[in-house]
């Protein structure tokens, strides 16, 4: 490997460096730096000592200065970098934020090297969807992440029951779960990505888009069947009403032994196993069920995308940096390495092997993200969600309690 700038002094930012053969002539003594803005624990430093090491044996006169950032901040850091005089060339971002970004009229529009280069009609919906603004694809699709259900062996052994193919199945099989002490299930009052699921299998939306004016959607009759179902399936256990699912961290409740099932992202797991060992060999996996059978829960899809600023100093070889960590090999190399699900769901065999990812791809085929706006993460901030969840729980007219937040909620969007 080349020597290197490193922009951040970890150990994890080992460098990571795409680009296209024939791109740049070989032999000469100019070196192209490209600059990628990574998200900490977005990949492991294996993958990028690996993932470099052959980039740079293919490419030549071209290196990559990676910074590590947090999560917290980001916003504003990528924001100031896309208005300046020339910052990253190639930024991830989380799947939702697109929009934001796409608002500042800052970002090369990636449409033709989507559909041209990328296979963008196989990409996962709930990765491709916030990535499109207009028409024009702005976020090319990077990893995934979403909920499954993570269960007790032993508790469903025990009350005879096995994982439910339609939602209508699952209540009644949480319903015989919770029994002799044993909760059917721990959902908290507040799980509004779950909730969300739950609204789009029935055909509703958080929140609607107008004619340019966005508008919340929780007072629709298929947003209402959402939340009555999510009522129905919390009554099940005894998730606290009135929190999310941090609130107490519900692995940890989960791993007490006592709990049949959670809704959680696999990153639950090695929670659950560390605070009790003896679950370790009792987990399993199932996605979350559907209306019908043989067709899983629509599901809130978390992940990354990959941007590259209107201002990025080497665009065209951060394209192929972007083709390339987009592409089928890297792609695969990524999700093994990192339980992630691929980008496409023609991928999704290459974590066969892995119980709890290959769990989570299936449900990824129906994946969704929060509303396309620019300023949906204003809603998130001070999220109106939550507490009209709380206020149905609780016994608050549901039609009345839905209206009031879809109001909250459009106003926020209307600012």
């Amino acid at each position: 490997m080349k020597n290197r700038r490193l922009a951040c002094p970890l150990a994890v930012v080992s460098a990571l460096l795409l680009s296209g053969c024939g791109l740049l002539p070989g032999g000469g003594d100019t070196t192209r730096t490209v600059n990628l803005w990574l998200m900490r624990d977005s990949v492991s430093e294996d993958f990028l000592q690996r993932f470099t090491e052959s980039f740079e044996a293919e490419h030549d006169g071209v290196e990559l200065e990676v910074t590590i950032h947090d999560w917290t901040g980001i916003g504003k850091k990528v924001t100031d970098a896309i208005n300046g005089p020339g910052g990253p060339d190639v930024i991830e971002v989380g799947n939702t934020q697109v929009a934001q970004y796409a608002d500042t009229d800052k970002l090369y529009d990636l449409t033709l090297e989507s559909v041209r280069d990328l296979g963008s009609a196989e990409w996962l919906p709930g990765l491709a969807e916030p990535g499109s603004i207009g028409g024009a694809q702005y976020g090319i699709p990077w990893y995934a992440a979403n909920r499954i259900v993570i269960y007790n062996k032993d508790l469903f052994a025990d009350a005879g029951v096995k994982p439910p193919a339609t939602r209508a199945q699952w209540l009644d099989d949480t319903e015989k779960l919770n029994r002799n002490g044993t909760q059917g299930i721990y959902l908290a009052g507040q799980d509004w990505y779950t909730l969300s699921g739950f609204i789009w299998d029935e055909g509703g939306e958080l929140a609607v888009d107008k004619g340019g004016l966005w508008a919340g959607a929780l007072d629709s009759p298929a947003a209402l069947r959402g939340m009555a179902f999510y009522k129905d399936l919390q009554a099940l256990g005894k998730g606290p009403k009135d929190a999310d699912e941090q609130n107490p961290p519900q692995a940890e409740v989960f791993a007490r032994g006592d709990v049949a099932q959670i809704i959680a992202t696999p990153s639950a797991i090695p929670v659950i196993t560390k605070a009790n060992p003896a679950l370790k060999d009792k987990l399993g996996f199932f996605p979350i069920p559907g209306k019908k059978a043989g067709q899983p829960c629509a599901v809130f899809t978390g992940g990354s995308d990959l941007i590259i600023p209107e201002n990025a100093p080497e665009r065209a070889v951060a394209m192929e940096v972007v083709k390339a960590l987009a592409g089928e090999k890297w792609q695969s190399e990524l999700a093994r390495a990192m339980n992630y699900v691929p980008n496409k769901t023609s991928l999704a065999s290459v974590v066969a092997g892995q119980e709890a990812t290959a769990t989570m791809a299936v449900g990824a085929a129906r994946g969704r993200a929060t509303p396309n706006s620019p300023q949906w993460a204003d809603v998130e901030a001070d999220n109106p969600i939550k507490p009209y969840m709380t206020a149905v729980l609780t016994g608050e007219d549901p039609k009345r309690a839905a209206q009031k937040a879809s109001q909250r909620i459009t106003d926020t969007l209307a600012e």
